[in-house]
């Protein structure tokens, strides 16, 4: 079972997490190494949720592993990257997980943070993706060394092209992704997403 981390205290074990944050209709809450595992290894070991104040059962993660399969990998190597890494999107109103969220991993040499996330799909279009990138934005922006929010999307995803152009930020190239193939690269420096949203 997790725990909660003080800012105050030292750096977190396997069984702490990161402090919620909140949005105003969604609570985003880290989750533990402990607990990161369990999801991946046994998505049906009922402990990951308990003492917890919200439920599962849209199944986030459990049928399908999303992001898990790496960052697991990233964080068997190095504990310590799993700050970055996987939140449940909690509904206030229902206390139900509705989708997750994650950073791809620590900044990077040019303290550029990217970001996925996903919202199940009897909860999309209520404003959630929108809502959870500006609470978890609004959290990195904060952290050492991050300068740089990217967001990646297939161009043909109509949706989460919206939501970042609805930010502002810049295309600034395309990459293809070994999996999902051509993605269009959003970037915004961290400095103006403080002074545009904070």
């Amino acid at each position: 079972m997790c725990h909660q981390w003080s800012y105050a205290e030292p750096m977190p074990q396997n069984d702490v997490s990161e402090a919620m944050i909140p949005t105003p209709r969604l609570e985003l809450h880290h989750l533990c190494v402990d607990d990161l595992l369990s999801l991946f290894e046994a998505p049906e070991d009922a402990s990951i949720y308990e003492g917890k104040s919200y439920a599962n059962p849209h199944r986030i993660l459990m049928d399908e592993s999303g992001p898990l399969r790496w960052r697991v990998p990233q964080v068997k190597s190095d504990p310590a990257v799993n700050k970055w890494f996987v939140r449940w999107m909690v509904e206030k109103e229902t206390r139900e997980i509705v989708g997750s969220t994650s950073f791809h991993g620590p900044p990077d040499e040019q303290g550029m943070m990217e970001i996925g996330l996903g919202v199940h799909t009897n909860f999309q279009r209520r404003g959630y993706a929108t809502e959870a990138l500006i609470g978890m934005w609004s959290w990195v922006i904060n952290q050492p060394a991050v300068e740089v929010l990217r967001y990646t999307v297939d161009p043909n995803n109509e949706a989460s092209v919206a939501v970042i152009k609805k930010f502002g930020f810049e295309h600034v190239g395309q990459q293809i992704d070994p999996e999902d193939g051509p993605e269009d690269i959003y970037e915004m420096s961290a400095n103006e997403f403080r002074e545009r949203f904070n």
